[in-house]
């Protein structure tokens, strides 16, 4: 009976979750990027908020990819973005260094996230897409807390 209560569980969240993104106008893959990352960083608030932090700065890292690949591309045409690309993902092996920055994951979620979605260069436009991924965080949280009440030790 326990699993039925769970499958009812997952099926009300998801279909919330579809929903309210649908009615948003969210990009429905980016707002279970974020459900799925819940689950893989650790199922809790802590790390769940660490994992946030570094997806986003991984959009940031994507924008800043995009706009020195553009800059350069003035001075070194099509190996403008390949350089780009170099200088930024390498510096993931010195910011990975900072306990805090770690979860090289994280980053490239954030990375798949922009470029998947090829956003304005715009505060804006990025903002809007943390917007799922928060609510993909809490969508993801509620889920687990609602499922850990009917069955304390879930196999999920």
């Amino acid at each position: 009976m326990k699993t039925f209560q769970t499958a009812v569980l997952f099926g009300l969240f998801g279909a919330a979750a579809v929903s309210i993104s649908f009615a948003a106008g969210w990009p429905t893959w980016v707002m279970f990027i974020a459900w799925v990352s819940y689950y893989i960083f650790g199922r809790n608030i802590k790390n769940s908020a660490s994992a946030f932090i570094q997806i986003i700065l991984g959009l940031l890292m994507g924008a800043m990819i995009q706009f020195t690949g553009m800059f350069l591309g003035g001075y070194l045409g099509a190996f403008g973005l390949p350089v780009s690309i170099f200088i930024f993902i390498g510096s993931l092996a010195y910011l990975s260094k900072i306990k805090s920055l770690s979860s090289i994951p994280a980053w490239f979620l954030g990375l798949i996230v922009f470029f998947g979605i090829h956003p304005k260069l715009e505060p804006l436009s990025l903002l809007e897409l943390a917007v799922p991924l928060l609510f993909g965080f809490v969508f993801a949280f509620l889920n687990d807390t609602a499922v850990h009440k009917i069955q304390p030790n879930p196999e999920h």
